[in-house]
């Protein structure tokens, strides 16, 4: 009898215990996101994460997912994975990353295999159908707004549903405190303007310009950049680019930089159309071409605590190089 008393009052005392390790990490936590509510039972121990970046904060946390979306731009390793990526796997012990290859969409049955307790999609574009879908699988954090994060709160979202709100707040403190110093040792970059834009040669007719929500944009911000007023009165709130007429080119007069996508040969084609050609920075030639056949195009548009350290310097030398051009 004193047994059976005994081991009812160890079950209750390791219930309790257990019960209070879960209260005392944040959880059950339930997360509202744009495409529904994310419950989330317990601390999560199998952690999968699809979109852009996501996979970088678990890592930087010190926590290995068990399945991850393979890169869909940029140079990467053999495993489609970026270095630094594959450079934190490898610190905790994983030499061989499980990579879900959803190029062409999401490969439910791999992510199912992975038998994940957590899917992260904080930085993600998926449809309602496809949340459906993973949540048969597990939770699943999706985003706020689609496509749209920066890299803080990429970190904070994330470590929040990991159970890590501290540690993902102590991770923004240090990140923002390595951004700082580093742009600090640019001092001939602060308070330039700049925004991030694409241009299609094949068709010079349009282009885009990414709003501060997007993370390329606010990540400019963040090295000593500035966005000009009238670049961020385009954004109408509805996408995390805005896509602007060749016709009103005058938007980008008072940039003295432009960051976008391509090689540098574009910059000819740029200042041979007789509109784009008006733009001071694209006459001058003060623009920052970021190839890519190259992860630092990937760092840029979706920079992560980890992508971070690993490019910053690479990217600030280039923004740099293109400041001598402005007069």
């Amino acid at each position: 009898m004193k047994r059976r008393i005994f081991a009812l009052a160890l079950i209750v005392i390791t219930c309790f215990c257990l019960t209070s390790l879960a209260e005392a990490a944040g959880f059950p936590l339930s997360v509202d996101h744009a495409l529904g509510t994310t419950e989330i039972a317990a601390k999560p121990e199998r952690i999968a994460a699809i979109g852009w970046g996501n996979l970088d904060v678990p890592l930087a946390l010190g926590v290995a997912p068990v399945g991850v979306s393979k890169a869909t731009y940029g140079a990467t390793d053999a495993n489609g994975l970026f270095s630094w990526t594959n450079e934190a796997f490898k610190k905790l012990g994983v030499e061989t990353p499980n990579v879900f290859d959803d190029t062409d969409g999401l490969d439910f049955e791999a992510i199912n295999n992975a038998e994940p307790d957590l899917i992260l999609a904080a930085y993600s574009g998926i449809s309602q159908d496809e949340y459906a879908q993973l949540t048969e699988i597990a939770p699943t954090l999706a985003y706020q707004e689609a496509w749209a994060i920066t890299w803080q709160n990429l970190i904070l979202e994330n470590g929040r549903a990991l159970g890590m709100e501290n540690e993902a707040e102590a991770l923004v403190a240090s990140t923002s405190e390595l951004i700082a110093e580093k742009a600090a040792s640019h001092p001939e970059i602060a308070g330039l303007t700049a925004a991030y834009c694409y241009f299609d040669t094949s068709n010079l007719g349009s282009f885009y310009v990414y709003m501060p929500k997007d993370p390329r944009a606010a990540y400019l911000i963040d090295l000593g950049l500035d966005l000009p007023q009238n670049i961020r009165d385009l954004d109408d709130g509805s996408f995390f680019f805005m896509t602007v007429s060749s016709e009103n080119i005058d938007v980008l007069k008072d940039l003295d930089l432009i960051i976008c996508w391509g090689e540098k040969d574009i910059l000819a084609a740029l200042q041979a159309d007789p509109l784009i050609a008006q733009v001071p920075a694209i006459a001058r030639g003060s623009v920052v071409f970021l190839s890519l056949d190259t992860a630092l195009i990937a760092a840029s548009c979706t920079p992560t605590p980890l992508a971070i350290p690993a490019t910053i310097d690479e990217y600030l030398d280039l923004i740099s190089e293109a400041s001598t051009f402005v007069k």
